[in-house]
């Protein structure tokens, strides 16, 4: 019996699961939370130390769970561009800036000035959300902690570190947020002197590693903290929805990993031939998979914007979410008389505009909570069914998605973005596929296979599939055109809005 560990580390709690890589399953998983705190207009934060406590906490329950067993390795999977400001043995100078965070969309939009090879990875400049225009932020607005902070790293460096007394950097991560040249296998200095930030060379981790490379052993401190025996082997993971895709076995093209959940994120690849694909991050070279090209699209608002409507602006408790479900489920998509635009913190994909806005079009003095529920909803999907169309209007076609994530426990969102794809989907069966591929990574990384396709290909997660409502499919259509025509015609607008509300520092 070879037991592994998964530890997935999100944006509203870590997870846990212990998998079996003998019998293909997984043995036993727990969830602990931890706060965020959220600043207006657009900031948000955590303290690293909940991390940590979240997994002392969580840990000796799994494991209990399980029956004690010996933990062979440990793949760590975290939220991305998470970042942490500290010195060399990883005390924090200041709470992490989370991923959602919008406070750097100037830094962002500076990074397009700069011409630099590596920047085509992602059409040009850097997203908001990433380390690199955060480390800018941080130099302008807060030069006393830059200036005291030894090491900037994401939230996967730092558990990392706490694990095993060891700066490494992941190969996913750092292609897709860093600005690291993947195929070359460098840091690229010169490009960080042109975004006016010289020093973040210096900051970074300085070993890049790909995923299922080991780290090294847990530290006796660390093992003894978590509950486990012994020392296991720390094996280098990556970015929380991206590991998902070896849980899912999406790594081959034309396979989607569409991840629902406070945000959505669509994972697929495609060749490495240089094709030019735009409104999307990446294509990043080998940042999945040696030899082919990962392509991320998302939104920066999904779930996140349904908790919003149902518990900030309605107020409502579990019994009240289950009846609005109830009853906005009896409200077919085009009845709604509304259309919502999902656009809460800006676009990630296929606009790329952080400085975007939600909208809702259509209010009247009839509608009620149900029908403004649902419109929502119905933007949340189409907001989906927009990136993966806008990816087959330039030639990558998908033909299996798998769908995972929070959107399992919410069937009016699950169905209404199946409708609006308009094609059969794989509905994972456990909603823990970061953790399947955390066991991936780590059956790599002690040498039970010689990559990570041929792992994923056997520790894959069991899927049921969904069959989509072609004629509400096709209602879905109509919507997507009223909802691209509005992004187009209000966009200005939305962005004039957003500067008002304070978005600009």
């Amino acid at each position: 019996m070879t037991i592994v560990l998964g530890l997935d580390f999100g944006t509203n709690g870590a997870r846990a699961g212990l998998f079996d890589l003998g019998e293909h399953r997984m043995l036993a998983t727990g969830e602990e939370g931890y706060p965020t705190v959220h600043i207006p207009p657009d900031r948000t934060e955590q303290e690293p130390a909940d991390w940590w406590n979240a997994a002392r906490r969580l840990l000796p329950r799994v494991l209990a769970a399980a029956g004690y067993p010996k933990v062979e390795a440990v793949t760590v999977a975290a939220f991305s561009s998470t970042v942490v400001a500290c010195d060399l043995k990883g005390r924090p100078l200041r709470p992490a800036i989370l991923w959602m965070d919008a406070r750097a969309w100037a830094e962002a939009s500076r990074t397009a000035q700069a011409s630099h090879p590596v920047l085509d990875y992602s059409g040009g400049s850097d997203a908001v959300e990433w380390l690199v225009p955060k480390a800018m932020w941080l130099q302008a607005h807060e030069p006393e902690t830059w200036a005291r902070t030894e090491v900037i790293c994401e939230a996967l460096d730092w558990v990392n570190h706490r694990l095993t007394g060891r700066w490494v950097g992941s190969l996913m991560n750092a292609t897709c947020k860093w600005n690291y040249d993947s195929r070359a296998r460098r840091f690229c200095p010169e490009l960080y002197d042109q975004f006016g930030i010289p020093e973040l060379m210096h900051r970074l981790p300085p070993d890049v590693l790909d995923i299922g490379a080991p780290i090294g052993r847990m530290t006796e401190d660390a093992a003894a903290a978590l509950g486990l025996s012994g020392q296991p082997l720390v094996v280098q993971g990556g970015i929380d929805a991206h590991m998902g895709a070896f849980g899912a076995d999406t790594v081959a093209p034309g396979s989607m990993l569409l991840i629902g959940g406070t945000s959505n994120v669509h994972l697929t690849q495609v060749p490495d031939d240089g094709t030019s694909i735009t409104g999307v991050w990446g294509p990043y070279p080998h940042a999945l998979t040696p030899g082919l090209r990962m392509i991320e699209g998302g939104q920066v608002s999904a779930g996140s914007i349904l908790n919003w409507l149902v518990r900030d602006i309605y107020g409502l408790d579990s019994t009240g979410f289950a009846a609005l479900n109830k009853a906005a489920e009896e409200i077919p998509p085009r009845q709604t008389g509304l259309l919502a635009l999902d656009y809460w913190m800006g676009n990630r994909t296929p606009y790329r505009d952080p400085n975007l806005r939600g909208a809702i079009l259509g209010l009247s003095l009839s509608h009620n909570r149900a029908g403004i529920y649902r419109a929502c909803v119905n933007a949340i999907a189409l907001g989906s069914a927009n990136v993966v169309f806008d990816l087959a209007r330039q030639g990558v076609a998908v033909d299996r998605v798998v769908l995972a994530g929070g959107i399992l426990r919410n069937p009016l969102w699950l169905r209404a973005t199946v409708d609006a794809l308009g094609m059969p989907v794989g509905i994972a069966r456990e909603d823990n596929l970061s953790l399947y591929g955390g066991a991936v990574a780590a059956a790599v990384g002690i040498g039970l296979h010689g990559s990570l396709t041929e792992a994923a290909g056997i520790y894959r997660a069991p899927v049921t599939v969904m069959e989509p409502d072609m004629g509400l499919h096709r209602d879905y259509r109509a919507l997507l055109e009223d909802y691209r025509h509005a992004t187009e015609r209000l966009a200005p607008i939305l962005r004039a809005l957003s500067g008002e509300t304070g978005a600009r520092p």
